[in-house]
């Protein structure tokens, strides 16, 4: 058994892998034809280093055919499933990679949805993101 099976297939990556800042605003999205009953899920694939406290999420607006439906804030540290997570932490130095699920949304009608995305943090200079994806998975 393939581990898509017990996880999803993916369907949309969105590799945003920066935070965004009022000078630097990195927007990603995708377009996808969804049908009524598809249920998809919302997956960071994370690769990250920081001091102390950090607080991340990524933006999530949702639009059908052009109309904004709604907006998600999205922790990727909140998971529901993990795989290969590996976390260091040595004198408040952390080290943290993984990729896992955080939410899932039930899509209610057939339409050309786009999703769009960014990465908001917590004002900390140490923080280093090598890798944030939001994974969308059927």
């Amino acid at each position: 058994m393939g581990c898509s099976a017990l996880t999803g297939e993916e369907i949309s990556r969105l590799a945003i892998n920066k935070v965004s800042t009022k000078g630097n605003f990195i927007d990603k999205d995708v377009m996808l034809e969804l049908k009524q009953g598809d249920e998809i899920a919302f997956w960071s694939e994370m690769d990250m280093a920081y001091e102390g406290d950090i607080n991340l999420r990524f933006r999530v607006k949702i639009f059908k055919n052009d109309i904004k439906m709604s907006e998600l804030d999205i922790d990727p540290m909140k998971k529901s499933i993990t795989i290969g997570e590996v976390k260091t932490s040595i004198m408040n130095k952390t080290k943290w990679s993984f990729t896992g699920k955080n939410y899932e949304l039930k899509i209610e009608e057939d339409a050309s949805y786009r999703i769009a995305a960014i990465l908001i943090a917590s004002n900390n200079p140490s923080l280093e993101v090598t890798k944030a994806e939001l994974i969308i998975k059927k």
